[in-house]
């Protein structure tokens, strides 16, 4: 049974700064531009194109790697800057690269069952701010960016979240990780802590690896038990996870005109990854009302997602 929700927001910020490694670009945030400001202007613009004002939304979904501060959520920071008037629930959602994903799955069972009737989700990460210049690999793979969207229960019980699936390999739980910050290794401990705590730490092929080998049966059993065929999807919107993406997706059998790769041009930019090529594909209408789209990536954890939207 279809989970009743349909977008009638999108939006994006993008800085406009960049970083160019050999044919690759990749954008930075600006250094008088906060975290908060991306992702306050993605959610304007979503409210924008939706027609609607904050205080018509009734639950707020931050879905981050990394939040803006530990305490309070993202989601009512973004809330207080929005709307004052204390109407809307706020909280955070958090798989990493993925966290999107998650907080769509989320967001339309509330409006399935009527609980909430308009949702925003933002995503976005300042992965810039994270990285070890002397990790190559990830240095020159990450993009600052925000996205959001707005969520409505839908007219027409046909459009919503089709089918979901979410699962985690704890045995590649470390590959990819900032182990400082909260309480493993808290603020006050960081003068005798290892600075490179507080940093991004990826293991690429270790997680490349994991990834090959738990993604095709997790697909095939997805595909299998939600009856949703390859043919049945106008379009692949991955997690834009690194260069091997388009090998990845080659192997799971993805048309490659039915997907989107944007990874040379735009990098990994963790959760917002999903959601900005999503939002390009609807201002570039490669998708349109009654497509079928998929929603897919893997995160730290080891995690992957994958959800089918009917538009």
């Amino acid at each position: 049974m279809v989970r009743n929700c349909e977008i009638v927001g999108w939006g994006t910020s993008l800085p406009t700064r960049t970083v160019r490694f050999g044919d690759e670009v990749r954008h930075r945030i600006e250094d008088d531009v906060t975290h908060l400001d991306m992702l306050v202007e993605a959610s304007r613009r979503a409210l924008d194109r939706a027609g609607i004002d904050a205080e018509e939304i009734d639950l707020v979904l931050g879905a981050l790697a990394a939040g803006v501060q530990p305490i309070p959520c993202t989601a009512a920071l973004v809330l207080e800057q929005l709307s004052l008037s204390g109407r809307a629930a706020a909280f955070d959602v958090n798989s990493t690269c993925t966290s999107f994903i998650t907080a769509l799955d989320v967001a339309s069972r509330f409006l399935d069952v009527g609980d909430r009737r308009t949702v925003l989700i933002v995503s976005g990460d300042v992965g810039s701010r994270f990285l070890n210049p002397e990790q190559r690999e990830s240095f020159e793979l990450f993009s600052d960016a925000g996205a959001a969207v707005v969520l409505r229960r839908a007219e027409d019980r046909g459009r919503g979240v089709i089918a979901s699936a979410q699962r985690t390999w704890p045995a590649y739980a470390h590959d990819t990780e900032i182990r400082g910050g909260l309480s493993r290794s808290p603020a006050q401990a960081y003068d005798e802590a290892d600075a490179a705590d507080y940093l991004f730490d990826m293991d690429g092929r270790r997680a490349l690896l994991g990834m090959m080998r738990v993604l095709p049966a997790f697909f095939e059993e997805f595909h299998a038990t939600s009856g949703v065929a390859h043919d049945d999807v106008a379009l692949w919107v991955p997690h834009q996870a690194s260069a091997a993406l388009g090998p990845m997706l080659d192997r799971l059998g993805i048309p490659a005109e039915r997907r989107i790769d944007e990874v040379a041009a735009f990098g990994n930019m963790v959760s917002a990854s999903v959601p900005f090529m999503l939002a390009r594909a609807l201002d570039e209408k490669r998708v349109a009302r009654g497509d079928t789209v998929i929603l897919c990536g893997t995160a730290a954890g080891l995690t992957a997602n994958i959800l089918a939207l009917r538009l």
